[in-house]
């Protein structure tokens, strides 16, 4: 059963998976300095730029890292973040970061492999949202997932069926039990940076979904195909230590867990892999009904797993917030 997988370690109310991370190769292409976004068919990757250079390009990679075609639409974003692929090979682009809460709408794009692409605007219901996190569900409906400095990271998807005419309203859809940790890495010298939500990918069978933030992987269950109630729960920890900023996240068809930094004030990327991580994903539990009484007696309401983690104090988080914003805006603008 993979038992170096299967090592698991009991802290702050979850599991912390404790599985063998190895470097697979190194990006050294300036066309991914800033890598953001990365997917996976089992025999290519594919990845994104955090960039609005005019158009989208995704860049089709071996496995040794070289770029070896890109796919082009004419289409100009705003703030590219993620990258999630379809089982029908289409390419969803989580046009969603918003670092200075500025944006009156967001965008998803809908990239085929001849470039030609589709655009969908998307409201919130609840004011402006920085997000870098995609994931598409069984059924093929995108969630997002918010880069939030306080709190719960927000989940959000569609209301309405997509529109490529109008902007189609969110709706706010459940809380992730996210938590500081103390893996290091990350743009800043804070604890803060370690639960910010900066990436997101579904397994091929869509039965585990992965989030990350710049120092940790986290898996979720994903039972009867309802992707909110899989983040919703308490989901295991895999370490993702010293990434300077890692944003990129994906699964190989096989349960590989794939991870990548942006690398814009370093030499290279490396690209590295947890092998078969779907196995550490919590398993599914199932509950046992009680015999029946005599006495008809209230059945308790079901346990909800929404409490919100402690603050690390609001002034300090602000800081490192602004900090980390100031240090995107500088190399973007």
């Amino acid at each position: 059963m993979h038992a170096a997988l299967l090592t698991l370690a009991l802290t702050a109310g979850y599991a912390i998976a404790q599985p063998a991370v190895t470097d697979v190769c190194r990006v050294t292409d300036q066309r991914l300095a800033e890598l953001s976004g990365l997917a996976s068919d089992g025999e290519q990757w594919y990845a994104v730029n955090d960039s609005d250079d005019g158009r989208v390009e995704i860049h089709v990679l071996d496995r040794t890292c070289r770029i070896t075609d890109t796919i082009t639409a004419d289409v100009d974003p705003y703030d590219v973040e993620d990258l999630a692929l379809a089982p029908d090979g289409t390419f969803w682009l989580a046009d969603t970061g918003d670092n200075t809460k500025s944006r009156e709408t967001v965008a998803l794009h809908a990239v085929s492999r001849d470039g030609t692409a589709r655009l969908f605007r998307l409201t919130y219901p609840d004011g402006k949202h920085d997000a870098e996190a995609l994931l598409l569900d069984a059924s093929g409906v995108p969630h997002i997932v918010t880069k939030e400095p306080l709190g719960s990271p927000l989940v959000y998807r569609p209301a309405a069926e997509l529109s490529t005419e109008r902007p189609t309203p969110l709706e706010q859809v459940g809380r992730v039990p996210i938590k500081t940790t103390e893996t290091t890495g990350g743009p800043l010298q804070s604890p803060v940076v370690t639960r910010l939500v900066t990436g997101g990918a579904m397994s091929k069978d869509g039965k585990v979904a992965a989030l990350r933030t710049y120092t940790d992987a986290y898996l979720f269950t994903v039972p009867d195909n309802d992707l909110v109630k899989a983040l919703e729960s308490t989901p295991v920890r895999i370490p993702l230590p010293d990434e300077p900023q890692g944003e990129a996240i994906a699964f190989e068809p096989d349960g590989t867990l794939l991870s990548a930094s942006e690398f814009d004030r370093q030499p290279d990327s490396v690209i590295r892999a947890v092998p078969n991580a779907a196995l550490a994903a919590p398993q599914p539990t199932t509950t046992t009904q009680p015999p029946p009484t005599t006495e008809a007696q209230p059945e308790p309401p079901p346990a909800e797993n929404r409490a919100l983690w402690p603050v690390i104090g609001g002034g300090a988080a602000a800081l490192a917030l602004l900090a980390l914003t100031a240090r995107r805006l500088r190399r973007r603008r």
